[in-house]
């Protein structure tokens, strides 16, 4: 049972890093092939990401210790299994709890999923569930007798047969279980109407900020990560405090720079181009307001949390003040709208006049 437990925390926090990693992305593919995003499309997607790691973890893991280490067998009888629950049920009279039985169910339970996923998140049938249920549960075996690919010096667990025919069966299961999902909700098609404009709503302006605030963090983490391996190599003294403080400060300015540039080039941030919104021309020439759009977005709140304090305190009231006044008008226009009398817009709504409008508008 502990074994059972730390597989599935380990693929579950597997499965979240993933999906952290691929936010940005993510939502901007999902805008641009379904024109939005929904949250049963996303929990799918998180969700396959944790099955993903489940299927090795589960498999693969906990590795043998060295030290008890003992060589697996191996069984190429197809449908042996059969055999096998015949004589366990005969001796313990169960049919359904029985651990052999339990043993074939689980192995149909656990690629069940993978033919799901395939059928409603990639619009493949049951022949290419079948195909993947096979490939993926002869690399697993496979795996599983060369000792991890050499190592180990043999088979840590029984190569079978038969569990390429129980995971085969499950993939096919779970791809005939997909055709309960409602046909809109499958597939990976581009959507008819995904160039179609879609009203700038408040969920979507805060999901926009989400992707600023996680782009720049992601952009931050791996440039200071970078540094501090290089420093490693170079310095003996890397794990100092003033090593932390120059490999954390080029990961501020690498992030902040980085939006910097996109706003002044587009006159959006990452997280307006990725949920597809862009601002109307307000009371601001263009020189003024990309510069105030970086300087009221997340590229100029890294700057300042980075800051010693009392400084930092600024990087706090500019997020209260942006996401307080997200809620004030419909489109969520935050700060950016309001100093420079803009609003947000979809843009795929084609080119909007300039338009002048400080009416807040709420509900």
């Amino acid at each position: 049972m502990t074994n059972f437990v730390a597989s599935g925390l380990l693929a579950v926090f597997a499965g979240a890093l993933v999906a952290v990693l691929a936010f940005v992305p993510f939502v901007a593919i999902s805008y641009r092939r379904r024109g939005g995003l929904t949250v049963w499309r996303t929990l799918l997607w998180v969700g396959a990401a944790v099955y993903f790691w489940a299927i090795w973890t589960y498999t693969l893991i906990p590795l043998p210790d060295s030290q008890v280490y003992t060589c697996a067998g191996v069984n190429l009888q197809p449908l042996a299994f059969v055999d096998d629950i015949r004589s366990a049920v005969a001796v313990s009279g169960r049919y359904l709890t029985d651990p052999v039985v339990l043993q074939v169910a689980l192995n149909v339970v656990l690629f069940a999923p993978l033919g799901f996923f395939l059928r409603v998140l990639g619009g493949r049938g049951i022949v290419v569930a079948g195909l993947a249920g096979l490939l993926a549960s002869g690399l697993i075996e496979t795996t599983q007798l060369t000792g991890v690919w050499g190592l180990f010096p043999c088979a840590y667990r029984v190569f079978d047969v038969d569990d390429l025919i129980a995971n085969t069966s499950g993939a096919l299961l779970g791809s005939l279980l997909a055709f309960a999902v409602p046909a809109q909700h499958r597939g990976a098609e581009r959507a008819p109407d995904a160039e179609e404009p879609r009203p700038v709503t408040r969920r979507r302006r805060l999901l926009g900020i989400v992707c600023d605030v996680v782009g720049t963090w992601l952009l931050g983490f791996a440039v200071a990560t970078g540094v501090q391996a290089v420093l490693v190599l170079l310095r003996s003294d890397a794990a100092s405090s003033s090593a932390y403080g120059i490999a954390s400060t080029a990961g501020t300015l690498a992030a902040a720079t980085a939006w910097l540039l996109v706003v002044l080039v587009t006159g959006r941030s990452i997280g307006d181009i990725a949920t597809r919104v862009r601002f109307t021309n307000g009371v601001l020439p263009v020189w003024a307001a990309r510069p105030l759009r970086f300087l009221t977005g997340a590229g100029a709140y890294t700057v300042l949390a980075a800051l010693p304090a009392p400084w930092s305190y600024a990087a706090i009231a500019l997020a209260l003040a942006t996401v307080a006044l997200v809620f004030v008008w419909r489109d969520g226009r935050g700060l950016t709208g309001w100093i420079g009398r803009r609003r947000l817009v979809d843009d795929r709504a084609g080119v909007v006049s300039p338009t002048v409008d400080s009416t807040a508008e709420t509900r």
